[in-house]
């Protein structure tokens, strides 16, 4: 496994690769401490497999697409050197029109195209409630955009932990600190693999 931002003469001076995580009440820990929190936990997972790396607390609780559409440039002036994207999870829940959000990401993945920054794309699923035709539409979005964009997917975010009583909240939707570990186990190694297609001298803007 290589170690991201660690390679070349200066690397002792090098600044941490900064990883934005832009989506909602998932990335930004509801629930739970700080210490707790998926970001604190990747962060720590990351470095403990030798990437010097900062993980940028991007989630805003009850976030929809459009709304993240709506900061994406508020978040890329915090220069990340990548990007995981997380958003859709609230459309689902609120049975937003599937193009809506597919447009949304869409529109998120061109920005981040524009700005040169690599992402990868964590996808969901269409709540089972809200039936077939509509959990077809929406869990298509997230692998047509991946090979629209060219960009790596990780099918679904909270794969190993949705539905698990053991691994979520009282309110059965966010997972607790044991779903958080399981989430970051699952998702490390696509992380690393993000991580590594980072240029050595940092952002794509230097």
């Amino acid at each position: 496994m290589a170690v991201a931002g660690a390679a070349g003469p200066g690397a002792a001076l090098a600044e941490p690769l900064r990883l934005l995580a832009l989506g909602d009440s998932l990335t930004a820990g509801y629930g739970l401490p700080e210490a707790e929190a998926f970001t604190t936990r990747l962060e720590q997972a990351l470095r403990a497999a030798g990437y010097d790396v900062e993980v940028l607390n991007g989630g805003v609780s009850g976030d929809t697409t459009a709304g993240g559409l709506a900061r994406i440039d508020w978040a890329l002036a915090d220069r990340p050197d990548a990007v995981l994207l997380e958003l859709g999870a609230n459309d689902g829940l609120r049975g937003i029109d599937p193009a809506s959000t597919r447009d949304n990401l869409a529109a998120i993945l061109a920005r981040l195209e524009d700005a040169g920054v690599p992402v990868l794309l964590a996808g969901m699923y269409a709540p089972p409630n809200l039936g077939p035709v509509y959990g077809e539409s929406f869990n298509a979005i997230y692998p047509d955009l991946a090979r629209q964009f060219d960009v790596p997917l990780y099918p679904f975010f909270l794969d190993g932990v949705a539905a698990v009583p053991g691994l979520n909240q009282a309110d059965g939707i966010h997972p607790n600190a044991e779903g958080v570990d399981v989430i970051v186990a699952a998702l490390l190694g696509h992380v690393a693999g993000l991580l590594d297609t980072v240029p050595a001298e940092g952002s794509p803007d230097d």
